[in-house]
């Protein structure tokens, strides 16, 4: 599984939603699930309601992930889920949009990546998977 934060304004959206649905159409067949949980702590680069982002999604880069609630990632109101992920890698806060992906194994394993832009940590991504 992997999780990451997203926003529909950020200037890395639009390569990032291609890679991670690129991604997905490639492994989804294989158990990779994506998580991606729309964030509007960095610039407020994703201010619309669940639906709107989702309709954004789908429209704009063919979506087909899971596009859950917003969250918050850092801070005294972060979810329940980044909580988590956080706890059981490197406490240190999301520095942005994007910017972090947390591989979940099978057996429960986190692996935090933080390398900015999916591309980017394909291959690291694919070796987790």
């Amino acid at each position: 599984m992997l999780i990451t934060n997203v926003a529909s304004r950020c200037g890395y959206t639009s390569s990032n939603y291609k890679a991670l649905q690129d991604l997905y159409a490639a492994k989804a067949d294989k158990g990779l699930e994506i998580l991606a949980f729309p964030c509007n702590q960095f610039g407020a680069q994703e201010p619309g309601t669940a639906e709107q982002i989702k309709s954004f999604c789908q429209a704009s880069f063919g979506v087909k992930f899971p596009l859950m609630e917003k969250v918050d990632v850092n801070g005294p109101g972060t979810s329940a889920v980044y909580k988590w992920l956080k706890a059981n890698t490197s406490e240190a806060d999301i520095k942005w949009n994007f910017a972090t992906k947390f591989i979940v194994s099978r057996d429960g394993a986190v692996t935090r990546i933080d390398d900015g832009q999916v591309a980017s940590s394909a291959a690291k991504i694919d070796s987790l998977l």
